[in-house]
């Protein structure tokens, strides 16, 4: 299913507001907005095997048609029956809906409010949602979810704009095993998907042994957080996408037996490991003794990469410039990989705002000797709008730079050097090693204003200062942990 879910028409469009209009009637059930999606996806998942003719892979007393009938209490205890049955591995023997139903439980109390959600998803135009693709009505549900900054699922969704711009850049291939060991709801995945398949005429250009391929073993990943998993493997399904995406942590074993990937795309999680914990990697030498999670995920894709494949992570510009174990990652990921390009994003495009972030683009090299000879950097940073719900990021936003880095998905495209006064610059290695591989390279005299002096918004201000706080005590841990200091219980 080709298209994109946030230039999708008018139709798929008013589906998501008419389904988002219904979480103002579950808000008096104590249902919060993240919940709100997750029961949602219980829901539309019977609903969607229903509407595109797979209902075979549930039991015959859990279809749509024998939940929607139901009534009152009689309806609601039914639902719950179902949710418990069909994540009974003793009872459901279908492992995409065991996983999506394991440990489910329903936030409904109230029998009139899911009655209102049967009946509305009920009355959706289905013959529409059907002919646009129902992965593109399910990918606008979570991108509606992520804006709403109260939900706190903006953590878990990568604008999808900057997912394009990097995946169109990587350039998947039919044939690759592409990687997220961070895979949020799969907007990475799927859109590697959505391009490949855009090349191949929906698969069809390719042999049948290359499309079960595709559909089957090209896309895999790791999902840490349940509930984002459970979206997760939704969205894959509706996308046509059979691979499973564990549920697991990357930085434990789980990452381990994830295997070697031709292209890695990721956004991992920023921060440090809950209690301090470390990676509990066997293959870690580097980040072994960090609970900075950033710099343990850079070294899982560089371990993790095929000698002559390709990434693209989003990481935040600690990464770049942090001393001790993250100047040691640098040094051994410059001479095991080309990091060939650095994208300095705009602020405000994430959850947290005043976040700043980069893309680094890399090539793991075929020796493990001085693969870096240089570094490219484009800076769409200084004096660029600020982002957010009055500005949102576009796909026109990356255009220069597209053009900027071209064609070649290995960075080897002819560059041109705009000098100061431009956006795109090259770095020599010996460069490089004259600021202790630092790699946050600045040079444009940034005149704009800070982006949250224009906030007016209370709810922006509480983001903003919560994300500050968030931040300085990072850093504390991280000062507490160079300085080998274990800090106090407190009760």
């Amino acid at each position: 299913m080709s298209g994109n879910s946030s230039n999708g028409n008018g139709t798929t469009r008013a589906i998501v507001a008419k389904l988002w209009s219904l979480c103002h009637v579950l808000r008096d059930d104590g249902v919060s907005y993240g919940e709100y999606v997750t029961e949602l996806t219980f829901l539309l998942f019977v609903k969607m095997l229903a509407e595109t003719g797979h209902e075979e892979r549930l039991p015959k007393a859990y279809r749509w048609a024998g939940l929607a009938r139901r009534e009152g209490l009689d309806q609601l205890e039914h639902y719950r029956q179902l949710l418990l049955d069909l994540g009974n591995p003793a009872k459901t023997k279908d492992q995409l809906v065991l996983a999506i139903f394991t440990d489910a439980q329903t936030k409904l109390r109230k029998p009139t409010n899911l009655k209102t959600l049967t009946d509305a998803i009920d009355k959706l135009d289905w013959f529409s949602a059907r002919e646009e693709g129902l992965g593109n009505l399910y990918e606008g549900l979570l991108e509606k979810n992520a804006a709403e900054k109260k939900s706190g699922a903006g953590q878990y969704f990568t604008p999808r704009p900057l997912i394009d711009c990097i995946v169109r850049l990587v350039k998947p291939q039919p044939g690759e095993v592409v990687q997220d060991p961070a895979a949020g709801t799969a907007g990475f995945l799927v859109a590697a998907d959505r391009y490949i398949k855009d090349k191949t005429d929906d698969l069809y250009k390719l042999t049948e042994a290359k499309a079960f391929f595709q559909r089957h073993n090209a896309f895999v990943g790791i999902e840490l957080v349940q509930d984002t998993h459970r979206l997760c493997l939704m969205n894959l399904m509706l996308h046509g996408i059979e691979s499973q995406v564990e549920s697991g942590d990357s930085l434990s074993p789980d990452g381990e037996r994830l295997g070697k990937a031709d292209v890695i795309l990721t956004n991992p999680p920023f921060g440090t490991k809950k209690g301090g914990g470390r990676p509990t990697r066997s293959d870690f030498s580097i980040t072994a003794d960090t609970s900075n999670k950033q710099l343990a995920f850079v070294e899982h894709i560089v371990r993790a990469l095929k000698p002559g494949g390709r990434a693209a992570i989003v990481v935040p510009d600690g990464v770049l410039f942090d001393d001790g174990v993250g100047q040691r990652l640098r040094t051994w990921a410059m001479e095991l990989c080309n990091i060939h390009t650095i994208l300095r994003l705009p602020t405000g495009i994430f959850y947290a705002i005043g976040v700043k972030t980069n893309v680094l683009f890399l090539t793991r090299g075929k020796t493990d000797r001085a693969n870096t000879k240089g570094v490219w950097v484009y800076d769409l940073r200084a004096n660029m709008n600020s982002f957010g719900k009055t500005r949102p990021l576009t796909l026109a936003d990356f255009a220069a730079f597209e053009q900027a880095h071209g064609e070649n998905p290995f960075g080897k495209s002819p560059r041109k050097d705009e000098g100061e006064e431009g956006r795109f610059r090259f770095f020599t290695r010996e460069q490089i090693t004259a600021r202790n591989d630092n790699l946050d390279l600045a040079w444009l005299r940034d005149t704009s204003g800070d982006p949250e002096d224009e906030m007016t918004e209370p709810e922006d201000i509480a983001v903003a200062i919560m994300g500050h706080l968030r931040s300085a005590l990072e850093e504390v841990e991280a000062l507490s942990e160079e300085l080998a200091i274990v800090p106090e219980t407190v009760p």
